[in-house]
């Protein structure tokens, strides 16, 4: 079953990113590694700091689109209530430029890597 995720991202100053996708793991490979350039790669936004998963697309969508429609404050209440150290979550998930870890934890439960991004000049 295919999942859907909100996210956001957080540069080291704390400057914010919210997104959607359907490939966590890919979106924040892209991120870290800033492969298109724009406003992520400008601020250095490479660190996942909150995150929900959706099984449909319309509500992931949805609840970016509130997300990003909501005050910093907010915002930052909404990562503090999960994340209080605002530590990257996924900074088990990739060594350098390559996938370390092909399963993560999300409200108890084990999820699998189904599609990795990876640097195959390294």
């Amino acid at each position: 079953m295919r999942c859907y995720y909100v996210y956001i991202m957080a540069s080291k100053s704390r400057v914010l990113y919210v997104g959607v996708t359907n490939d966590i793991w890919r979106r924040v490979w892209e991120h870290k590694n800033d492969v298109h350039p724009g406003f992520t790669g400008k601020y250095r936004i490479h660190r996942l700091v909150y995150f929900e998963e959706f099984k449909y697309v319309g509500n992931a969508i949805a609840r970016e689109k509130t997300i990003k429609g909501w005050v910093r404050e907010k915002k930052v209440a909404l990562i503090r209530s999960a994340n209080p150290t605002w530590e990257d979550l996924s900074e088990q998930w990739f060594d350098g430029k390559n996938v370390k870890c092909t399963t993560f934890e999300v409200k108890g439960e084990e999820k699998q890597v189904l599609r990795c991004a990876q640097d195959d000049k390294a």
